[in-house]
């Protein structure tokens, strides 16, 4: 850990970089955005929306590091990154972290917690070092921090934030038949076609311990 992050310095700096970099892509910001995980292939994509109100790709970063191996967070302790639907609200940001910039997914969310799932401060920060969270470079999580700040600002009441063990696609899920997870997995799936299909994220909701996706 080193020293915190002067967050005045780094919201001007990213700002005017960030601004000119999607105004180059027909987006603003501000605008609402949407984050989307794939711990196979260490990515975080970072999705703004448009005019049209669909939302487009802005730029994809390369997760540092995260915990543990495919599935889910199951309990305090277990040194597993999370998977699931989560949502990032104002009082998750943490511009004082000792991992540079931080902010909290919210876990356990609603269906954490309604299948006995335990854990605490479960972050998407910098600093490369992960012990359940994902970290990110201190460069990366600078432009997704700002971004996420200012579309909160802005009056997105949260960012959702979709955690994926891989691409579910057809091909995968039929890979992953075996898997101790394939029943959860296939929770998450629909959230992934939906948003494919229609650039939009899919309403998440709760019923009999198990997550629903809709349109």
């Amino acid at each position: 850990m080193g020293l915190r992050a002067d967050i005045s310095e780094i919201r001007a700096t990213q700002e005017a970089r960030l601004t000119d970099a999607l105004r180059a892509s027909g987006l603003k910001f501000g605008a609402p955005v949407y984050l989307r995980v794939f711990k196979e292939t260490n990515e975080l994509e970072l999705w703004v929306e448009s005019a049209s109100g669909d939302f487009s790709l802005f730029r994809s970063y390369e997760i540092c590091n995260y915990s543990g191996a495919l599935g889910p967070k199951l309990k305090e302790g277990d040194r597993q990154s999370p998977e699931g639907f989560y949502r990032v609200d104002k009082r998750a940001l943490n511009p004082n972290s000792a991992f540079h910039l931080s902010f909290n997914l919210g876990f356990p969310n609603a269906f954490d917690r309604a299948n006995d799932r335990t854990g605490s401060y479960l972050m998407v920060h910098g600093n490369c070092v992960s012990v359940g969270c994902y970290a990110m470079t201190d460069a990366s999580i600078e432009e997704i921090y700002v971004m996420v700040e200012a579309a909160l600002n802005k009056g997105q009441p949260f960012v959702p934030v979709h955690a994926f063990p891989f691409r579910p696609t057809e091909d995968r899920m039929i890979a992953a038949q075996s898997s101790l997870w394939f029943d959860f997995w296939q929770q998450l799936s629909p959230a992934y076609k939906i948003f494919e299909d229609t650039g939009r994220p899919p309403a998440i909701s709760l019923a009999q311990r198990r997550y629903v996706v809709s349109h």
